[in-house]
């Protein structure tokens, strides 16, 4: 059995900014992150490189900023006045989080405080870098009709349902992928 559209992978990765060999992320000694394939859970550049994969199967995995987090988008920075951010005890680089114009959670990285100003970056944290993935595959299963309909591992109660309210870390959700 292979990957392909419909399945649910379980992986472990340990994640580096290929540039600096900066270690980003990992879940090596703990759950391994479970996901649809062909759903979305995950950026596309590494969905689409570990299709085809047996279980077992171990791969590292570059992945450019076009099919991962997107590179930096100068517009979704921006400095506002000081004042909006009455009550927050800011520090530079701490995440701020909001409501966005449709309901949905906004995630912004503090960039830097003046006297007078925040300048606030809306941008993935991960835009802009290409990243190399350290990948096995620990499990791999057809999903269940309950998992299809519901677009979610576990179905429609799981972390990584299309209920953005459950709790994401930096790397999105449920060690690293991202929802939809």
């Amino acid at each position: 059995m292979t990957i392909d559209n419909n399945m649910v992978v379980g992986i472990e990765y340990t994640l580096q900014d290929a540039n600096t060999k900066e270690q980003l992320d990992t879940n090596v000694g703990a759950a391994p992150l479970e996901y649809i394939s062909g759903k979305g859970h995950i950026i596309p550049g590494l969905e689409s490189k570990l299709m085809g994969l047996e279980n077992g199967a171990k791969t590292d995995v570059v992945v450019a900023p076009a099919d991962g987090y997107g590179e930096v988008n100068e517009e979704a920075i921006q400095t506002l006045p000081k004042e909006q951010f009455a009550g927050i005890e800011l520090q530079e680089g701490m995440a701020l989080y909001g409501t966005g114009e449709n309901g949905e959670t906004v995630q912004v990285i503090v960039k830097s405080i003046g006297e007078n100003d925040v300048t606030i970056d809306y941008n993935h944290p991960m835009a802009g870098r290409t990243l190399m993935f350290s990948i096995a595959v620990v499990s791999l299963r057809e999903a269940t009709a309950e998992e299809l309909a519901s677009g979610a591992v576990g179905g429609a109660d799981s972390c990584c349902s299309t209920d953005e309210s459950h709790s994401h870390n930096e790397g999105g959700c449920c060690g690293g992928g991202h929802c939809s």
